[in-house]
Order: structure tokens, then C-alpha cells, then sequence
């Protein structure tokens, strides 16, 4: 009598079921992607630098608490309030900016602020200090700092508008299709310095 063979199962098609499984499951799953604040960390200065001295007036501080309660300048303020409070700080332009290559830049001709003696003397001088508890809630760090980024950007639009009739947000656009166009990097760099985005992370109280 003859001897069976065991017959194969064909894994073909089971091979092409799990394949199409796999692309399915990669296709609809969602991943949960860190997000957070981009930051470009300053560089260790060499042993014998000697900091600036700057003055209390171009400091501008915001401390949030453990209760995530913010206290800005000292005084209590609502996280709706602190946008503008920080515009008014960093347009202010109550005395001359920075000395660069021995030479004064001179008081801010573009500043639209109050000009008052007690408050930041101009943009390129104007520090913002944000510290924070070890407590704080994360989500409150990141809307204090979106708060921040806003004053920022509201500036450099309003100053675009004026000298070249188009916001800044269009203007990095444009120039991020056209890295080769010198004319719209000018410009760019030209806002960016007029507003640069001083914001500084003091060290978290305990």
C-alpha cells in the first residue's frame, strides 16, 4: 500500500492577509509625539568672560509659583494680561540701545512706547526673566511663554507693516522659499534685530 504524503498548507495567501494587516495597522495607528518649546541653548562662555552689567529697569520679570500663579514685576497679573504688559515693556524705548562696534545705537526711533525712565531703554536691552517653581504645571510654563513669543511677533509685524507693508510671518515665509534672495534676508534680519527675542529661564525655585 502506497504511503500518503502529507498534503502542504499553502501560506501564500495568509503571507499577503498579514502584510495587509501590518500596513493597515500603520497606516490608522496614532503616536504620541513629544512637543515643547524650541530653544537655542547659549554656548558655555570661556573662563574669563565678565557678564554685562545690566540695569534693573531692562529686566522684566515673571515668576509663576507652584499654584501656577503669576506674579509679574511683583504685582499679581492674569495670564490674558501678560501679552500686553510685555509689549509695553519691550516698546517702552525710554534711553539709547546698545553700544556696538564703540558706537551708541542710539534711543529707538521705531518705538511706539511710553518712553518712561522706569521701564526698558530699549528693545536690543530688554530682557525678559521667566522663573518658575519645580511645582509649576508644564502647561502653564508653555502658556506664559506663548504669551511672550506673542509679544514678540506682534512687534515684529507691526514694524514690517510700517516699513514694508507686508507682516514679518510673510516676510520669513517668503524668504524660507527664497533662502537665495539677499534683498528679503536683509529685511528679516533687520526685524529680528530690531526685536530680538530676549527671553531668559532663571533658575526654578525649590
Amino acid at each position: 500500500m502506497a504511503r500518503r504524503e502529507t498534503p502542504e498548507i499553502n501560506a501564500g495567501s495568509m503571507a499577503d492577509i498579514a502584510f495587509l494587516l501590518l500596513i493597515f495597522f500603520l497606516v490608522t495607528t496614532t503616536m504620541d509625539v513629544d512637543s515643547g518649546i524650541s530653544k537655542k541653548l547659549s554656548e558655555k562662555p570661556p573662563a574669563d568672560y565678565v557678564p554685562p552689567i545690566i540695569k534693573e529697569k531692562n529686566i522684566f520679570e515673571v515668576n509663576i509659583n507652584r499654584n501656577n500663579e503669576m506674579l509679574v514685576e511683583g504685582e499679581t497679573m492674569k495670564l490674558e494680561e501678560l501679552k500686553e504688559a510685555a509689549k509695553a515693556f519691550i516698546d517702552n524705548g525710554g534711553g539709547e540701545g546698545k553700544v556696538e562696534d564703540g558706537v551708541s545705537t542710539g534711543p529707538c526711533d521705531y518705538c511706539k512706547g511710553a518712553r518712561s525712565a522706569s521701564s526698558s531703554d530699549h528693545p536690543n536691552k530688554a530682557i525678559i526673566s521667566v522663573q518658575s517653581d519645580r511645582l509649576t504645571e508644564y502647561g502653564m510654563y508653555i502658556k506664559v511663554q506663548n504669551e511672550l513669543l506673542k509679544a514678540y511677533t506682534e512687534l515684529r509685524n507691526r514694524l514690517a507693516m510700517d516699513k514694508y507693508r507686508v507682516s514679518f510671518e510673510q516676510l520669513e515665509e517668503d524668504f524660507k522659499n527664497d533662502r537665495t534672495n539677499e534683498e528679503l534676508k536683509k529685511k528679516v534680519e533687520f526685524i529680528r534685530t530690531s526685536y530680538p527675542q530676549i527671553i531668559s529661564d532663571a533658575e526654578p525655585t525649590s
